[in-house]
C-alpha cells in the first residue's frame, strides 16, 4: 500500500486541520497509509546550519524521501499557506542536488472554518509546489468548510455526504499516486 508523508501546515495542538488530515487518514486506511510528518521542530531555515544539519532537518528529509506521495494540509494564513510549510519546502529542497520533493506526486486540501475552505492559501502554495520538482494532482480539489458535527471524538467522519466526498478524493489521490510514481533521481545524463 502506498504510503503518504502527510504535512501539516496549523502547529496548534487543537487544529482543526489536523483533525481534518486524521480523519482522512481513516478514511484511506484501506487504500493508503499516512504517516504524519513532524515540522513544527525544524529552525528557520539558515543555509550556515548545513555545516551541522540539524537532527529535525535530516528526520523530515528521510521521511519525505521514504513517502510514495505528499500531502500537504494547510489552513489559509492572511490569504496564504503557513510559514510552517514554507520552512519544510526550503529544507527539503537543500543542499543543492538533494531535493527531497523531487517527482512526488502531491496534492493540497485544507480546512477553515469559513465559507472558502482555505481556498486561497491552497492556490498560493500549489504554485510553489510545481516549482520544487513535485508532481501535483490539480483535481479534485477539497476546499473543505469544517463542521465540528460532521465528525465523532476519534476524528471519524460521521456525516455521510461528508464521507462520500472525501472518499472519491482518495480514490483519485490513490489512482494519481499510482499513475505519477516514478523512481527519484538526482543523476544528471552523462555524455553519450
Amino acid at each position: 500500500m502506498p504510503t503518504v508523508a502527510v504535512l501539516v501546515g496549523s502547529l496548534r495542538r487543537a487544529s482543526i486541520n489536523r483533525k481534518f488530515a486524521e480523519s482522512l487518514g481513516r478514511l484511506a486506511g484501506d487504500r493508503l497509509t499516512f504517516r504524519f510528518v513532524e515540522i513544527g521542530d525544524l529552525p528557520l531555515y539558515n543555509e550556515d546550519l548545513w555545516d551541522d544539519a540539524p537532527a529535525s532537518v535530516l528526520r523530515m528529509k528521510s521521511e519525505v524521501e521514504a513517502a510514495d506521495a505528499v500531502l500537504f494540509v494547510t489552513p489559509e494564513y492572511n490569504r496564504s499557506f503557513t510559514p510552517a510549510i514554507k520552512n519544510a519546502i526550503d529544507w527539503g529542497t537543500r543542499p543543492w542536488g538533494q531535493n527531497s520533493w523531487e517527482a512526488k506526486p502531491a496534492a493540497v486540501i485544507g480546512t477553515s472554518p469559513g465559507a472558502i475552505g482555505s481556498a486561497v492559501g491552497q492556490n498560493a502554495l500549489k504554485g510553489l509546489l510545481t516549482v520544487v520538482d513535485m508532481v501535483l494532482m490539480g483535481q479534485p480539489e477539497v476546499y473543505y468548510s469544517y463542521k465540528a458535527d460532521a465528525f465523532d471524538a476519534d476524528n471519524n467522519v460521521t456525516d455521510e455526504a461528508t464521507r462520500s466526498f472525501l472518499n472519491s478524493w482518495i480514490d483519485r489521490f490513490a489512482g494519481w499516486i499510482a499513475r505519477t510514481s516514478e523512481p527519484r533521481t538526482t543523476a544528471q545524463p552523462g555524455p553519450n
